[in-house]
């Protein structure tokens, strides 16, 4: 049977009062009281209830991440930083994978809210969720617009576009091609294709970008690549927006024998530059990203927001990558 308050008294030979202003740290108890109040804590294998304690305080230093899927490389080393970050500041974090079903990002935020969190940091697509315009939580969307109130922490896609088409523009690219999300998702990753864009048209040329409808499902990558080289076999040069996409086009441009063909990433994340070190990419601040979102989080837990600023874009940069040996020029990409 599990100890209760009563046992550890019984055992400390204190009164439960007392044992509450131990566990509760209130009051003044002597250090010989607060060594027999843990000593039976210890002896009988209790655990305060912290969840009930933190409602007490109206603050559970819980905070609550919803985010797509941790199988994204991208998604997880973000995730990881979070969590060591509110780890730092006394924080425990409650992990959503959400899979972009608008079903389950719903119940999880029902959930959350539930479980009285002290804030959420989101990083899933789904807008057009009502809750969002209604939820009376500290929340931060990372590279997602949710809401007109929500405050945003993203990359400068837009800078990351420019210098992933200057790279292919002047490696000497001439049928340079983008693969980027659905427009209509309206999140600032669009804006990668907007440099895209531009820079393409200020070289004199007309820019093409493929939409992929659900970019986290590997077959759809696929399916979008091998349509690319089937519909556009004179592409020399590919601007992915993200680094798995492009080890996608990497893994079928060399079953397609197009072996000078060039690519570029987006995200560059610490596991995809050890297991893809040859792969070009717009490497983005990913712990920049996760300090600031804690940082936004914890002012408005605070009420300590001074500067109301919509979105918050951190700086990018290119990453080219490393020459391997060999003939094939897709290795050096």
């Amino acid at each position: 049977m599990k100890p209760n308050i009563k046992d550890i008294a019984r055992l400390a030979g204190v009164s439960p009062t007392t044992v509450s202003r131990v566990m509760n740290n209130r009051g003044y108890i002597s250090e010989k009281t607060r060594k027999k109040v843990n000593q039976a804590m210890k002896e009988l294998n209790y655990f305060p209830n912290e969840l009930a304690r933190s409602l007490y305080h109206q603050r559970t230093r819980f905070i609550g991440l919803i985010f797509p899927t941790i199988s994204n490389p991208f998604f997880g080393e973000l995730v990881f930083h979070i969590e060591n970050i509110c780890a730092s500041m006394g924080y425990k974090v409650l992990l959503c994978n959400s899979l972009d079903r608008v079903d389950k990002e719903r119940s999880y935020l029902e959930m959350l809210q539930r479980n009285q969190v002290d804030g959420i940091i989101v990083g899933a697509h789904n807008r057009h969720i009502s809750e969002y315009q209604s939820i009376d939580l500290p929340i931060v969307a990372i590279d997602r617009y949710l809401s007109e109130r929500i405050p945003v922490v993203a990359s400068d896609n837009f800078q990351g576009g420019i210098l992933a088409t200057r790279w292919l523009i002047d490696q000497g690219c001439r049928h340079i091609i983008h693969i980027n999300g659905p427009r209509k998702l309206e999140t600032p990753a669009n804006r990668r294709r907007d440099g895209y864009e531009r820079t393409i048209e200020e070289h004199g040329r007309i820019p093409l970008t493929y939409e992929i409808p659900k970019s986290l499902i590997y077959h759809e990558n696929v399916k979008t690549v091998r349509k690319i080289f089937a519909e556009r076999p004179e592409v020399d040069g590919i601007f992915a927006s993200d680094d798995l996409l492009a080890a996608t086009v990497i893994s079928e441009a060399k079953k397609c024998h197009k072996p000078d063909l060039k690519v570029v990433g987006y995200d560059g994340t610490e596991t995809v530059r050890i297991c893809l070190p040859q792969l070009t990419t717009i490497k983005q601040p990913i712990h920049e990203i996760a300090e600031t979102a804690v940082q936004l989080l914890v002012a408005q837990k605070n009420n300590e927001m001074t500067d109301r600023k919509k979105e918050i874009i951190l700086p990018v940069e290119l990453v080219e990558g490393r020459v391997q040996a060999g003939p094939n020029n897709i290795e050096d990409s």
